[in-house]
């Protein structure tokens, strides 16, 4: 059924006419009321312009939508990567595989094929960190895309958990001058390269391999005792006469849900060892059964899925900011951006006609308390209301804090949480228009215990399932990318008019006859 043509759609189209007023309306029984918890997180959604009515349609939305089910096809392993009636990717999406190492699901020979793939390599993997330790001090990954946001969001995040003498960094821009920073401090010689391309072929990624076996050889190393491939198997990069060891990235896994594969597993294993690794994908794993099994009144992904769905066909706000009061989320924002835009970034749904409706939204965050510093003006008093998504965690990693005036640093920082989510809800009147706050700014919070190898799988786990859950309501395909394809040919072709070009030939004659396709 179309998504618009769904009875609940038209029952939502009415009630979102007039939605709850936060202004008034936010009690601690309210709040108390609209939380959920599960897998070591808690959702606190009373800030959202909702009630128990328009909950019951969202739920109604989502069963007309059948998403359970497709969550249940997903994880399966059924072919749902495609657009029907047109070409396209015709493939399977079997991210959640990669982690389902713990229990032994009833599942289809395609999801167990996959899980099978993924042991074997975790074990490849095992194997190696323990020949090669305390033979490498630095490890630099070199990838782009998903190949990179991901794997290097959760090393940050996880950088209180890193094993002493592991360092790891990373390169991604085809900017020399990426390079460059990244190679200035370290000793090669102690460095392990993992190269990441499912292709093979990413131009940017092997340019910088390029870069970086140069630097090696120029010192007098054989590059072939340093680098690791991450690739798919028999791609140009399946290649023993030029890495220490090869990993392969299973078929059915996309970039972007890449993190919990060997894409990320290389890296991530030998900053937090093999054990700590295992950790991400036991949480994820477990985020993975909730978002599978749980009924829609409780099932956190699903619950935030619908959330994001009534503010942005019902109540037609077209972007989200994620806040996570958490330094070590630094770059988890820039991640969710490329899993949320390039999945739900889509025009068509599944069946090759134009939405009359929104699709994803646009995706940005930084960083509370700083945050507060800079943009939070236009969030609490601008013209544009903006969703927020808060993520906090009751304790820090580090477990180091002080009392300074009464209370601590966490403290603190849980304090401007709840209190900007009070504030942008209730806002504030005053006489003097310079001081008055509109609220009815909708915004909801997952709140967990720690930052964890464990807990971030499963917070991983919770945005992949609730971007796969929003596309499953909007029927449009959440699993390719080709929005990011043509600008990929036409720099290739851009590149045979430089690999042509004179001394003097000036950037902007490139650019003229390119586009009279001289």
């Amino acid at each position: 059924m179309s998504f618009t043509k769904s009875p609940s759609f038209q029952v939502l189209r009415h009630l979102a006419k007039h939605p709850f007023d936060l202004t008034t309306g936010l009690t601690p029984e309210r709040i108390s009321k609209m939380t959920v918890d599960a897998v070591g997180f808690k959702l606190l959604y009373g800030a959202e312009r909702v009630t128990d009515e328009v909950m019951d349609a969202l739920i109604g939305l989502a069963r007309e939508a059948n998403v359970l089910e497709k969550m249940a096809a997903m994880q399966s392993g059924e072919m749902i990567n495609q657009i029907e009636g047109y070409e396209s990717e015709h493939r399977s999406v079997l991210h959640t595989a990669m982690r389902d190492q713990f229990d032994k699901r009833q599942s289809s020979k395609t999801a167990s094929e996959a899980a099978e793939w993924a042991a074997k390599e975790l074990q490849k993997l095992e194997n190696f960190l323990a020949k090669t330790e305390g033979r490498f001090t630095d490890l630099v990954q070199i990838g782009i895309g998903g190949s990179d946001l991901g794997p290097r969001a959760l090393a940050i995040a996880l950088q209180a958990y890193h094993l002493p003498n592991h360092r790891v960094h990373f390169i991604s821009n085809v900017d020399p001058d990426d390079a460059n920073a990244v190679l200035a401090n370290l000793d090669l010689k102690k460095t392990l390269v993992v190269v990441v391309s499912k292709s093979g072929n990413t131009l940017e990624t092997l340019t910088n391999e390029e870069f970086v076996r140069a630097r090696m050889v120029k010192i007098g190393l054989n590059p072939k005792d340093h680098f690791v491939a991450v690739t798919g198997a028999k791609s140009p990069m399946d290649n023993p006469s030029r890495y220490l060891a090869s990993f392969y990235i299973w078929d059915f896994v996309g970039g972007r849900y890449s993190a919990t594969s060997m894409v990320g597993a290389v890296m991530l294993g030998f900053a937090l060892g093999f054990n700590g690794f295992k950790e991400i994908l036991r949480g994820a794993h477990d985020m993975d059964v909730h978002a599978l099994s749980a009924k829609p009144t409780e099932n956190l992904p699903l619950l935030s899925a619908l959330l994001g769905i009534w503010n942005r066909n019902f109540l037609n706000l077209p972007t989200v900011a994620i806040i996570p009061y958490s330094q070590a989320l630094l770059r988890f924002p820039a991640h969710l951006q490329q899993l949320d835009m390039e999945s739900n970034g889509k025009r068509i749904d599944k069946l090759g006609h134009v939405a009359d409706f929104s699709t994803g939204p646009i995706i940005w965050g930084e960083p509370g308390t700083n945050g507060q510093h800079s943009f939070y003006q236009l969030i609490h008093q601008g013209t544009n209301v903006v969703p927020l998504e808060f993520i906090g965690f009751h304790k820090s990693q580090y477990q180091r804090d002080l009392k300074i005036e009464l209370t601590t640093s966490q403290e603190k920082l849980l304090s401007n949480l709840f209190a900007q989510s009070i504030a942008l809800a209730v806002g504030q009147k005053s006489d003097n228009p310079n001081k008055f706050f509109p609220g009815n700014r909708p915004n909801r919070i997952l709140l967990g215990d720690q930052l964890t190898p464990y807990t971030l799988g499963a917070l991983l786990s919770y945005y992949e399932n609730k971007v796969a859950f929003q596309g499953f309501v909007w029927n449009i395909n959440s699993f390719d990318q080709e929005g990011v394809q043509l600008g990929k040919k036409l720099a290739t072709k851009m590149l045979s008019l430089f690999a042509g070009k004179k001394e003097s030939f000036p950037l902007g004659e490139a650019y003229f006859k390119f586009l009279r396709n001289d």
